[in-house]
């Protein structure tokens, strides 16, 4: 029998809490939430939001890091402590979010990367757009037509796996822990410079007014109620493995509600705060152009790379400071959670199969650097759009479901509470159960059925249906065959 190393262990508990807060502030943060909440009521969407981190976020948190710190282990082998026939669904998860999701997500923070350094000379030039798609990303015609990989990004790429590999590899103390110790007072000290810098531009007020304005009707729209439960289970890293491999890490005695409550608030008030600086820019660019506010604002990846590159470049001084600081938020904000992700499948394999930490890091980001070179490519944009809606729509909230499944009805939530209500300060309320057993997995429910039925009125992005089927739901089918293997694999003893 092999002699198996102590299990890690967070030195600090702000380790800790950097460690899950960043892994929780992603990308989506800067350029998802701010469109919605202008998008679904301005100020009015604050409420369904937070109602949806009360009801959704905050349960499933305190689930994850209850059961991570209760059974020391990674997500299989958590899930598999609670039935054998489980241990798939653990694999599941961290398989579809490191061979599906770290794979695209690590291709945009390149391009982050890369948009950094083109800041010291506004490379861009006069026209971000064209610049964007047919410079720098050369697209092609469709996700059929892959064409080559761009080299611009290969660059950029491969120092981005390289950096997932040095901070995965160093460990939880003097990798993950000592590097969010850095990324995320820095990320937070380089929003509030970029914040308080927005809101003092010409035209920041109204785009602020456009932002925060409440539009108390919009709330009788279900739709709107539905972006606020998808925004909040999709942007606390919930269901990935994530949360249960660093509950696992935590010492004896941990304040799982308080800390469950912190990383919810933490994440969304990131969220609403660099949404001010979002908007303020968009309002300043709108006054500059003299365009319609609506014909300016955009979300996802037009904000990144196409709207701020034109708005810095408008600005009158400092512009390139500015570029320097905005995309250097989105590449320590892309690290965070992308090495969070890389630990999560990490820990499983160690945990079940006690190979040496350096080995399995080194193997898995060779394979997922070579992986991700497909979204690399001049189709790439198109795969990455119908893999993320597969990944995120179907596997994400499945897993959430079945998660609730699992713990609220095969392992029983009351059992789990007892446990955190024993080594925690603050009480958790058996209303929790219910949350758990009903009310989450319902609302989960009703996603799914929902994008279902958009799916069947309509193929995803108007993408031919071989597209969808053959890019996204084999993808997804693939990762559930590769997790049932995992579990049938005989662990080493």
């Amino acid at each position: 029998m092999k002699d198996t190393p102590p299990r890690p262990q967070w030195q600090t508990h702000i380790g800790f809490i950097s460690a899950a807060v960043g892994s929780a502030i992603g990308l989506g943060n800067i350029w998802r939430f701010p469109y919605l909440c202008y998008k679904d009521g301005g100020g009015a969407f604050l409420i369904p939001y937070f109602v949806a981190l009360l009801l959704v976020g905050v349960p499933l948190m305190i689930l994850e890091l209850g059961l991570g710190h209760k059974l020391k282990s990674s997500a299989p082998i958590s899930f598999a402590s609670v039935s054998k026939n489980w241990e798939w669904l653990g694999w599941w998860q961290v398989i579809f979010v490191n061979f599906g999701i770290v794979l695209y997500y690590s291709v945009i923070i390149a391009w982050c990367l890369s948009f950094f350094f083109f800041s010291f000379d506004l490379s861009w030039g006069s026209d971000p757009d064209t610049f964007f798609f047919k410079q720098f990303l050369s697209m092609s015609k469709g996700p059929f037509e892959i064409g080559n990989v761009r080299s611009p990004i290969l660059v950029s790429l491969a120092l981005i796996w390289f950096l997932n590999w040095l901070i995965v590899t160093l460990g939880v103390e003097k990798g993950l822990e000592r590097a969010n110790k850095i990324f995320i007072p820095v990320l937070f000290f380089i929003t509030f410079v970029l914040v308080l810098w927005s809101i003092r531009l010409p035209g920041a007020k109204e785009g602020l007014s456009v932002y925060l304005k409440p539009d108390f009707s919009r709330l009788k729209d279900i739709k709107v109620w539905m972006d606020a439960f998808s925004q909040i289970f999709f942007t606390l890293s919930l269901c990935f493995g994530i949360m249960i491999a660093y509950a696992s890490y935590l010492p004896r005695k941990a304040k799982i509600v308080r800390d469950s409550v912190t990383i919810g608030f933490a994440n969304c008030f990131f969220s609403i705060f660099t949404g001010l600086g979002v908007f303020s820019v968009l309002g300043y660019m709108a006054q500059s152009t003299g365009k319609p506010f609506n014909e300016v604002v955009t979300q996802s990846i037009g904000l990144a790379f196409v709207a701020y590159p034109k708005a810095i470049s408008l600005l009158p001084v400092f512009s390139k400071v500015f570029g320097i600081l905005f995309f250097a938020s989105l590449v320590i904000a892309g690290l965070s959670s992308s090495i969070s992700i890389l630990e999560a499948f990490t820990s499983s394999i160690i945990d079940k199969f006690h190979y040496p930490r350096k080995v399995v890091v080194s193997v898995v980001c060779i394979v997922c650097f070579f992986g991700s070179l497909t979204f690399a490519t001049q189709g790439g944009l198109f795969w990455l759009d119908i893999v993320d809606h597969f990944i995120t729509s179907y596997g994400l909230v499945l897993a959430g479901i079945l998660e609730c499944l699992l713990i609220g009805w095969v392992y029983k939530a009351s059992l789990l509470r007892e446990h955190i209500n024993t080594v925690g300060i603050w009480r958790l309320p058996s209303i929790w159960d219910y949350s758990i057993k009903f009310i989450t997995p319902f609302v989960l429910i009703i996603i799914l059925i929902s994008t279902l039925l958009k799916e069947f009125a309509a193929p995803y992005g108007n993408y031919s249906p071989l597209a969808v089927i053959v890019i996204g739901r084999d993808w997804l089918i693939l990762t559930i065959i590769l997790a049932f293997i995992f579990a049938s694999r005989r662990g080493h003893s």
